[in-house]
């Protein structure tokens, strides 16, 4: 087990993580934010960049997140969030947003994951043992994306790496991943394994060492994350 290093609260983590994804996306991306934390990525994009998020479940045009006592209730993403929906907006069936994920429209995704290697292979829907409801869209948005971006907290409950040499859970996909960013840090995922790019200035290299469960190489132009 890992200690924790830093005391954050879950909220915060979120809000770090949400944001750095945020900032990866290019003006017109067609984009897919997976179910929990990836989704909050929504809520920290500028408008001027005209991204266009696409929900699993059959939205193109999805908006930031409903606030406010009088929720739109028949308006949901595929996590069940009440979503705003922006000018232009369409629905479809799940045929037509898997042909979406599945047919290379798709420039960026996010999702979460239970595990993430070296190689950039991804473990994000199974557990031995513990009851899950399917894995959902997650394998054809992985393999249909273009880029594949994941948000995840940096260790897990037990403090334990989330990042490993190796995933041990069922995967999601093979070697799909490009880029893992945490509150920790952001990693950049090439042939010859992880890179770390960008580091949470609240943290050493030697808190990441001691937290990440696989080597990695540290970028000679190293940055802070902002926070």
């Amino acid at each position: 087990m890992i200690a924790s290093i830093v005391d954050l609260s879950k909220d915060k983590i979120k809000e770090i993580i949400a944001r750095r994804i945020a900032k990866e996306f290019k003006p017109n991306d067609i984009v897919t934010l997976g179910i929990g934390l990836p989704t909050e990525a929504a809520n920290y994009v500028e408008e001027n960049l005209h991204i266009i998020f696409q929900s699993e479940n059959g939205i193109l045009g999805m908006g930031k997140n409903q606030v406010g006592p009088n929720y739109n209730k028949k308006v949901v993403n595929a996590g069940g969030t009440y979503v705003n929906v922006n000018e232009g907006a369409c629905f479809y069936d799940s045929q037509m947003a898997f042909t979406i994920m599945r047919g290379g429209h798709i420039d960026a995704t996010v999702l979460g994951a239970l595990e993430v290697d070296s190689e950039g292979s991804i473990a994000s829907w199974q557990i031995p043992g513990k009851f899950v409801p399917g894995i959902g869209g997650s394998m054809d948005l992985i393999v249909g994306s273009k880029r594949v971006i994941v948000a995840m907290t940096h260790t897990s409950n037990d403090g334990s790496s989330k990042i490993v040499k190796k995933c041990s859970l069922p995967l999601t996909a093979y070697r799909e991943v490009d880029m893992i960013v945490t509150e920790r840090a952001v990693f950049n995922v090439f042939s010859q394994g992880l890179i770390l790019t960008e580091i949470n200035p609240l943290f050493s290299i030697d808190d990441i060492k001691k937290s990440t469960g696989a080597d990695f190489i540290i970028h000679n132009n190293l940055k802070n994350m902002s926070t």
